[in-house]
């Protein structure tokens, strides 16, 4: 049985299944569950507890023998098998479908993973864990969910951000801050609720106790970029660089998307539906839902032109002369991050004047976006 992660408390609250399959890359919210879970066995008898890890060489019949064994003291046993590759081996893959035949009132199993791919979650091994227990999967907290979370979180140790626009400003400053790092999240959080009393918030309280702890992925600088949201893609830029990314593969990323754009900007134009143009693009998750707006701002010259200074740049991130001889017009920044900005804004917010717009710091207010 499938089972989301804000309907395990309603579950647990009906009874113990017999197995539990925890899976995901949020590490914060697997923890939680897994503690959620190990809490709601202690109190129904299963007071013995064994861990095993898969590694090289790991001996599947050790945990078999446990999943099937009585506690010397005659208790119940919490089984918990962490298997942190995801893969399982064909070895693996066998003595996991024993497992899930093999239902002990006794035994309470709960097996922990990564994110797996949908091959992976079709597999036989997979299918019959979920077939024969409870399979979490453990979403990451987008972008746009993450105020939300944090005013949710705050809630439940007695606090609140203030009303209205000052509120909304709080959980913003928060969610900026914090972006791509639940873990650290959870503590600037925690660290509100040992600083000041139960009760409303000011922004300003916010303001001096949250610590700037947000981590950026590359691949999520492409949803910064189609939502237009120029103060989130300098920040990430800003994150990425001082995090020691590399300007190529920054790049790479960007230019894909832009790739991706005007492969499916020319396919309308040729007359194919957006919905099939997006499945042969591979374009999922909050990108599917950001690229109809992101096709509404650009045309097929400025998709291509961005490609052209994405050729500049990838000379210039690599050593090489960013610019054409003789054409220091069309050269690239001095500084391959601006130029990456500029690449970036291509999308994000396209140009109607060939003055192009001041890169806006950390620190600093984002320009507005001009209109396409």
């Amino acid at each position: 049985m499938q089972l989301r992660l804000d309907a395990l408390e309603a579950h647990l609250a009906k009874g113990l299944a017999g197995l539990y399959v925890v899976y995901g890359d949020e590490h914060l919210l697997a923890q939680e569950a897994c503690d959620r879970i190990r809490a709601t066995a202690r109190a129904a008898g299963f007071t013995d507890r064994s861990v095993f890890t898969v590694e090289r060489g790991f001996d599947w019949s050790s945990l078999l023998g446990a999943s099937q064994s009585m506690s010397l003291f005659g208790d119940r046993q919490l089984v918990e098998l962490r298997i942190p590759s995801g893969k399982p081996g064909k070895e693996g893959a066998d003595a996991l479908k024993a497992l899930a035949a093999a239902v002990n009132d006794d035994v309470l199993t709960m097996i922990t993973l990564p994110r797996l791919d949908a091959a992976t979650q079709k597999s036989a091994w997979f299918t019959a864990l979920s077939d024969a227990g409870v399979a979490l999967k453990i979403d990451p907290v987008e972008r746009a969910q993450l105020p939300n979370w944090v005013g949710q979180r705050l809630a439940a140790q007695g606090q609140r951000v203030a009303a209205g626009e000052e509120g909304r400003r709080a959980l913003a400053f928060i969610a900026e801050r914090v972006e791509g790092n639940l873990l650290a999240a959870h503590q600037e959080i925690q660290k509100l609720g040992l600083l000041y009393p139960a009760g409303s918030l000011s922004f300003e309280q916010v303001q001096d106790a949250v610590l700037n702890v947000a981590r950026y992925d590359v691949f999520k600088l492409n949803e910064a970029m189609l939502a237009g949201d120029v103060g989130r893609l300098s920040r990430m830029l800003d994150g990425l660089r001082g995090e020691g990314e590399a300007a190529v593969l920054v790049l790479w990323a960007v230019v894909e998307e832009v790739r991706t754009l005007l492969r499916i900007k020319r396919g309308v134009a040729a007359g194919k539906p957006l919905a099939m143009l997006v499945r042969e693009n591979r374009v999922w998750g909050p990108r599917e839902r950001l690229i109809g707006p992101a096709l509404s701002r650009v045309s097929e010259g400025t998709l291509e032109k961005a490609l052209a200074l994405a050729a500049r740049l990838d000379r210039q991130v690599k050593g090489l002369s960013g610019g054409t001889p003789g054409n220091h017009r069309n050269d690239p920044p001095p500084d391959p991050w601006d130029g990456l900005f500029e690449l970036a804004m291509t999308v994000a917010a396209p140009k109607t004047s060939p003055v192009p717009p001041p890169r806006p710091r950390a620190g600093t207010a984002a320009p507005a976006r001009r209109p396409a």
